[in-house]
């Protein structure tokens, strides 16, 4: 039985590393990629685009990896960007959301005064990819976020928890195994569907006043199953699907985060909706 549940917690743990680790470069060098001019704490916003953009990793994600594309992206476009890492466990340098997710918002929450303070701004927006996009409505709800977040955009956020393909449903089957996630990774735990954490974060409905929500979902999502519970429920939200804005586009949970253009677009347009332009496919190559 050691054994079985041992090999069910690899399979856990594969399959949420295949599905948010970011394949564009190997994660041993995050900390030493060049940034693309990101995280640069002498950046001041612009009157175009007043307010600093906070990037949100996923689990297993740090603050350069899932971000390689999209930063960049954003600095072209005359934002000052910031990514932090959150939720790294003792001793972990790399990989990052595994520790308690109430923890990890209160180091979203530092590290947006943090950026406040530099920038001299009054407000930030928020992006951020799978756990990335759902953690910060903890900071929103529960530690004062609201008052400083704009705008929050989700790109395969796991809002209302997920099943990973029903692998969760195993636990109960497995003695010990689901006290050895809550016990090493219970960043992982406080994501399934229906945990003490995820009943928390939405008990009383899924937003707060004063924060516009996006929401940009993918049909081919693997890993937050079924990807309609990514969508948000409440006033100012905008629940998108990539999918209707160009319908050949087959990214999964991966690729929506870490490369998809025709996402970033929509995401760009959920940052500055006064100058949002359709998008379409061609969002692509823009």
């Amino acid at each position: 039985m050691k054994l079985r549940w041992r090999r069910l917690l690899a399979a856990f743990s594969l399959a949420t590393a295949m599905a948010v680790l970011p394949t564009a470069t190997a994660a041993a060098t995050a900390d030493t990629a060049p940034t693309s001019g990101w995280n640069d704490f002498s950046c001041r916003p612009s009157a175009q685009h007043p307010r600093p953009v906070v990037l949100v990793h996923g689990t297993f994600g740090n603050r350069i990896d899932n971000w390689l594309v999209l930063a960049p992206y954003l600095v072209e476009r005359g934002y000052c960007v910031f990514s932090l890492d959150y939720g790294m466990l003792p001793g972990e340098t790399l990989f990052g959301g595994l520790g308690p997710i109430a923890d990890s918002a209160q180091q979203l929450s530092d590290f947006t005064n943090q950026v406040l303070a530099a920038t001299h701004a009054t407000k930030v927006d928020m992006v951020g990819h799978s756990q990335g996009g759902m953690m910060p409505r903890y900071y929103l709800k529960f530690l004062g976020g609201a008052a400083k977040v704009n705008t929050l955009v989700g790109l395969a956020p796991d809002s209302h928890g997920t099943t990973l393909l029903g692998l969760t449903k195993l636990l109960p089957y497995f003695p010990g195994a689901e006290a050895y996630l809550n016990d090493h990774t219970p960043g992982l735990t406080d994501q399934v569907a229906g945990s003490d954490f995820i009943q928390k974060l939405n008990a009383g409905g899924d937003t707060v006043p004063g924060v516009h929500y996006t929401v940009i979902s993918t049909v081919y999502d693997e890993v937050v199953t079924p990807y309609t519970s990514q969508a948000l429920s409440g006033p100012d939200v905008r629940n998108v699907l990539l999918q209707n804005l160009c319908p050949v586009d087959v990214s999964a949970h991966v690729a929506i985060g870490t490369i998809d253009r025709i996402a970033f677009h929509e995401a760009a347009n959920a940052l500055d909706p006064a100058h949002a332009t359709a998008t379409t496919c061609l969002s692509a190559f823009s």
